[in-house]
């Protein structure tokens, strides 16, 4: 359609998507779907309008900015949203699976036990500050392009954006909560006996629940997680996607950000909220659809200006 971009194309894509798998499948899982599905068409109608808006020449700067950074926007509530879809095709959580996958991998249970080997604040504080840098690295990242070069701005929250729909639409798929699910009662599913043991044999250490970092965290998945969206690690495929735009654009800080989404990764596991194979999957997500993107980016840019 005129004046679709490739980010518009993949929010628009994704948001149809997912309100027609609401419609057909919702079943008695998703609750309000109705609601759901108008907000998703109601959605599409919101972004063609900005696309519209964005043709018009005599746009502002404001408007301009709008109609590229919205998709920056939508990406809370379309998180949270996965966590009311992702009972649609499974009944439960398949935590079970991948718990076995890290203990055939590594002979025990990484998530678990690093944090008993390692009981350390300050080493807990630094990760955990890592793991929050997470935020930080998006924003940062964008505003960053965004001052500097418009065109690597659009460039970098296309691609993004693409990779975060992919795993939003993978959660939707695949309900896996994380080792968190060891320590919280889930409403309605009950953890198999095994994974039960496991959480009385793990406690956390309680000098590493005094830390500042240790209690923002807490807060931050209190008010903002989705169950059940652990594999891919988003953590781990959207900081190697941040990183990847400061090797390319931002070259000044991308040594620092290296050693930052490096303690990221270390921070899923040793901080509890991912197993080994969720990282694993994270960077080979990473690794698949950066490249992806990119064409797709530069395809669609090409098709615009012919």
């Amino acid at each position: 359609m005129r004046g679709y971009t490739f980010v518009d194309y993949a929010t628009a894509g994704y948001v149809l998507v997912v309100g027609l798998l609401i419609l057909l499948f919702h079943g008695s899982t998703v609750q309000h779907w109705p609601w759901l599905v108008a907000g998703h068409f109601a959605c599409l109608a919101l972004i063609h309008c900005l696309v519209r808006a964005r043709s018009h020449s005599t746009a502002s700067k404001a408007v301009s900015f709008l109609t590229h950074f919205y998709p920056a926007l939508l990406y809370a509530g379309l998180f949270a949203e996965t966590g009311s879809l992702n009972q649609m095709f499974v009944s439960g959580f398949m935590d079970s699976t991948v718990v076995r996958w890290d203990q055939e991998l590594f002979g025990c249970q990484p998530s678990l036990l690093l944090m008993q080997k390692l009981p350390f604040l300050l080493l807990s504080e630094t990760l955990y500050a890592a793991y929050f840098s997470y935020y930080l690295m998006i924003g940062g990242v964008g505003l960053l392009l965004y001052l500097r070069n418009r065109d690597q701005f659009f460039h970098y929250i296309s691609i993004v954006s693409f990779v975060f729909y992919i795993c939003y639409l993978l959660y939707i798929f695949l309900p896996i909560v994380g080792p968190p699910i060891l320590f919280r009662v889930i409403p309605g599913y009950q953890l198999p006996s095994e994974l039960q043991r496991l959480a009385q044999d793990y406690p956390y250490p309680d000098n590493i629940k005094v830390g500042l970092f240790y209690k923002l965290m807490k807060w931050v998945y209190r008010v903002f997680e989705a169950p059940g969206a652990a594999i891919p690690s988003s953590h781990v495929a959207i900081a190697l996607c941040t990183l990847y735009f400061s090797f390319r654009y931002l070259r000044p800080i991308r040594w620092v950000h290296l050693v930052l989404a490096i303690l990221l990764c270390l921070a899923t596991v040793y901080c509890r909220y991912h197993y080994v194979s969720d990282v694993l999957a994270g960077a080979a997500t990473a690794a698949a659809l950066i490249p992806l993107g990119n064409w797709l980016y530069f395809r669609f840019s090409q098709t615009a200006r012919s």
